[in-house]
């Protein structure tokens, strides 16, 4: 790496070609769906295992059916990372949710303040809900379930607003914690319609 590229960790960074098969596939499917390889992928092969069940959990919660849009599971990782202050996941879904909503607008209100986003109540109690996991979890209590209840959510869709916001308090530690950096890429997708 040169004196003028950042590192995208403080930790070591396996080459691809040095990787366990199933772990090069899965980059190498992600390369070929996006146009580059998102820093998370290099970093956290650092550990394979890790790396395994790191991403199993993120596909269980975001990849699968739910009461949540996929736009929406991606507001609450934007949002709960804002708080959280993760730079990686703030920028890096910050860009999955302007092209998931096809709302740049909206992305980056959540982004900076979703609490005057333009949004709906009902995705503000969803939020709401998301940050008093990711900030204040020993304080929730049966008037939390009853808001969410209200608003139309199934106990399944607050296991999962509460599943999203907790797993993304561990990886936005962990990118805190190895100084994960966001590709250069991400600051730019959604931001205009594809040519």
């Amino acid at each position: 790496m040169s004196a003028t590229t950042p590192s995208i960790s403080r930790f070591p960074v396996p080459e691809l070609a040095d990787l366990p098969d199933d772990i090069r596939t899965r980059i190498l499917a992600v390369q070929e769906k996006s146009g580059f390889v998102p820093n998370v992928f290099l970093a956290l092969a650092h550990r394979p295992a890790e790396f395994r069940a790191f991403f199993a959990y993120h596909d269980a919660l975001m990849e699968k059916e739910s009461g949540l849009t996929k736009a929406e599971r991606e507001m609450i990782v934007v949002a709960t990372s804002n708080a959280n202050q993760c730079q990686y996941c703030v920028v890096a879904h910050g860009a999955i949710l302007r092209i998931r909503a096809k709302n740049p607008l909206v992305a980056d209100q959540v982004a900076v303040n979703y609490r005057k986003a333009d949004i709906t109540p009902r995705q503000r109690a969803m939020l709401d809900f998301a940050m008093k996991v990711s900030q204040q979890s020993y304080a929730i209590g049966d008037d939390d379930y009853a808001t969410l209840r209200a608003h139309g959510f199934s106990d399944e869709d607050i296991w999962d607003i509460g599943g999203v916001s907790a797993f993304f308090g561990l990886s936005n530690r962990m990118a805190n914690m190895i100084s994960m950096r966001a590709n250069d890429e991400f600051y730019l997708l959604g931001r205009q319609p594809k040519s």
